[in-house]
């Protein structure tokens, strides 16, 4: 066909035009057909965008995850501190009822954390090759976890409220630890330099030596502290360290005075003895005279009393001369109880010569003059009569029938002086008198104790 008002080189480059119009309209229909689908192939831009969203997100699930569990870490540090304070201060029964819950929540903690751990091994979230599934599995299973976490942390945190009074009594046990160990420590230093002072003063003081060996033991597990022996035990260890030293210090620093105390009583007993020797000479010669002018019944008992008083102060002898080589050899503990052993042999030899001498003294009053005697215990009797009738029309039987037996054995025993003739037994007659004051005043202690409780 023939274009008008062309030549013919016109007509070629025109219809060269047209053919690439149309043709290039082809070309690019293909070319985008083939980039379309080369893109539906891989997902495309906008799939590609849409997969990492997703991953994004899980990655912030996996984030806050992980924020839970540091969180779940701290806590459980704190119930494992303590837990640890609970167990060194607190008994062991205590310890026990406060913790009874604690295993079964550490075993829903640890399951917990292992979920959280394999949460994390589930996905790789930092894989470009994640798809948008799979990471919004991901995203679900991790946010699933950080409650899980959030629970387990709760759980914790109600466990540490419950346990919050014990852990505190708990701490205050703990805080009294130092304070009562350093006194303990100081009472032993002290307990030393008291023993050093002693043994300077030329005193050996081998037995508080000896004690306070004993206590270096006790200082050792002192030092080891309440994390090896509890925090209770501790405590009451380190008191009795504190008495222990502090009696040894005391001791230590009274031994000095106690030497001297020790040299003052032997001293004191030699002089006694020798005094006892002086006072036994006069035996003799009132057991004479009680033999003379008495009946047999009034000085029998005493017969043996010159040879007891003197083997007494032989004994005495014997044991000071002990007390006094304890005292040399600082056997404290020997020295005195041989000086008590002195003293009582003393006293028993001096009683001896007393009661001579006063049965003499007694068996002359009343051969010179028994009437007195008699007045004088019918008066003990007549007061027990008044008491016995005072604000009463008669008396208690329970007084009434001591107070008769006791005029009786009265009015009997001086009937058996007067028909006794030359030689009458005295001593059987103021044995009598004297039960019979006896019984008076027996008597009115009953009233007095009756009147007492009304």
């Amino acid at each position: 066909m023939t274009v008008a008002g062309g030549s013919g080189r016109g007509r070629r480059r025109a219809a060269g035009a047209l053919v690439d119009a149309l043709v290039l309209p082809v070309v690019l229909a293909g070319a985008l057909g083939a980039v379309g689908l080369a893109s539906a192939g891989s997902g495309g831009w906008w799939g590609r965008r849409g997969g990492e969203g997703a991953r994004a997100e899980a990655k912030e699930a996996r984030a806050g995850a992980q924020e839970a569990f540091f969180e779940l870490e701290e806590t459980q540090r704190e119930v494992q501190l303590a837990v640890e304070t609970v167990r060194a201060a607190e008994e062991d029964a205590a310890a026990q009822r406060a913790l009874a819950g604690l295993p079964a929540i550490s075993g829903r903690v640890e399951q917990v954390t292992v979920n959280y751990l394999g949460a994390l091994d589930a996905f790789d979230l930092d894989s470009e090759a994640l798809d948008a599934t799979s990471a919004a599995r991901a995203r679900r299973l991790l946010e699933d976890v950080r409650g899980q976490l959030g629970s387990a942390r709760a759980e914790l945190n109600d466990f540490l409220r419950r346990l919050q009074p014990t852990l505190d009594h708990a701490e205050q046990q703990l805080m009294r630890v130092t304070p009562a160990v350093e006194q303990a420590k100081r009472a032993l230093l002290a307990a030393s330099n008291a023993l050093d002072e002693a043994r300077g003063a030329g005193l050996r003081a081998d037995d508080l030596a000896a004690r306070l060996a004993e206590l270096a033991p006790e200082l050792g597990r002192l030092n080891e502290g309440p994390t090896r022996h509890g925090v209770a035990a501790t405590l009451r260890r380190a008191e009795e360290v504190q008495q222990r030293a502090g009696a040894i210090a005391a001791d230590a620093g009274q031994l000095p005075e106690r030497a001297r105390e020790i040299d003052r009583r032997v001293a004191s007993l030699r002089t006694r003895i020798q005094a006892l020797e002086t006072k036994a000479a006069t035996v003799e010669p009132a057991l004479s005279e009680l033999r003379r002018r008495f009946s047999t019944a009034c000085w029998q008992d005493l017969q043996r009393v010159p040879e007891q008083v003197a083997e007494s102060g032989r004994a005495a002898e014997r044991k000071l001369a002990e007390a006094a080589r304890a005292r040399d050899e600082q056997r404290w503990a020997d020295a005195t109880a041989a000086i008590g052993t002195v003293r009582a042999l003393l006293e028993t030899a001096d009683g001896s010569v007393l009661a001579v001498n006063e049965r003499l003294r007694q068996l002359n009053e009343v051969q010179h003059d028994p009437s007195r005697e008699v007045e004088r215990t019918r008066f003990a009797v007549r007061d027990a009569q008044r008491l016995a009738m005072a604000g009463r029309s008669a008396p208690d039987p329970r007084h009434a029938a001591p107070l008769d037996e006791a005029v009786a054995r009265l009015d009997r025993a001086v009937a058996a002086l007067e028909a006794a003739g030359r030689h009458p037994d005295y001593w059987l007659f103021l044995t009598e008198l004297a039960g019979v004051r006896d019984t008076a005043a027996r008597v009115i202690d009953l009233i007095r104790g009756d009147l007492g409780h009304h």
